[in-house]
């Protein structure tokens, strides 16, 4: 993995560049919060519960695959990355979380005094959020020169009750393609034929999360670019409460379902 420097985790994210048509993003699971901001932050915010946690491990077999990966190093709360820079709803007139959130999932605030102004707003989404999607488009265009047509997978994963954003429980596995608009349908069916396939987890495609700003941006099939988002209930693969740890035998059992749906993907490409 390349940033700055692949040991410097201040640097923004990571990058491990791959030479096969798929792209896999994680764009939430950095941990990492300047100690100048944490010292703003409340002790839930803290907490860093609405982490993606995990998600580097779970996808372990991806260099096997030859692909291009990019890691955020920073926490969602420094800048989300999954956000558009104006911080347009993606899902108007449903609750969600800002470029800079302000609260957590829970409703509890990040900041214990004044939250960031425009100007710092503007510093951070320069810091953060500018160099990685930089990078990602600059790696998807490196990898649609070499292929007709090429996958980005955004990786996501959340805690499977979240009354604020969905009533019950979540199912497993959200796929999400923007109702259809960031991927070939063949593409997608493609992905869903090893989940059709086993009964052990619940899924559906395009639910209550249908991509966020990356899998809608730069999901262009016309252009040769075709986004699916994954986002999974941690239930599935860790503890969803503090200190949120993996749970092997869940992320053993899991792993082989989301390796063949990143082959199938990789065959439909090819």
């Amino acid at each position: 993995m390349q940033g700055k420097d692949a040991t410097d985790v201040t640097a923004p994210f990571l990058l491990r560049r791959g030479r096969s048509p798929l792209v896999v993003s994680m764009p939430h699971v950095g941990t990492h919060v300047p100690p100048a901001l944490a010292a703003r932050m409340t002790a839930a915010a803290l907490t860093l519960a609405d982490t993606d946690w995990h998600l580097p491990r779970l996808y372990d077999f991806l260099d096997e695959l030859d692909a291009t990966v990019l890691v955020a190093t920073h926490s969602r709360l420094v800048v989300d990355l999954n956000r558009p820079p104006d911080d347009a709803s993606l899902y108007p007139g449903q609750d969600t979380t800002g470029l800079l959130p302000v609260d957590t999932f829970r409703r509890e605030p990040v900041y214990a005094g004044a939250a960031p102004d425009a100007a710092e707003v503007e510093v951070r989404r320069r810091a953060h959020w500018q160099p990685y999607h930089e990078t990602l488009a600059a790696e998807l265009q490196r990898l649609r020169a070499a292929h007709p047509r090429i996958v980005l997978w955004d990786a996501h994963s959340i805690a499977s009750e979240l009354p604020r954003f969905f009533a019950g429980r979540l199912p497993d596995l959200n796929f999400g393609t923007a109702d259809g608009r960031s991927c070939d349908p063949a593409l997608i069916a493609s992905v869903l034929a090893p989940v059709r396939g086993q009964s052990a987890y619940t899924w559906v495609l395009d639910g209550r999360f249908k991509g966020g700003y990356i899998t809608r941006r730069y999901g262009q099939p016309a252009e040769g670019v075709h986004a699916v988002q994954l986002e999974m209930a941690q239930r599935i693969y860790m503890d969803e409460a503090a200190p949120f740890a993996l749970r092997p035998e869940r992320a053993a059992a899991l792993r082989p379902l989301l390796r063949a749906c990143l082959q199938a993907a990789l065959a439909w490409s090819r």
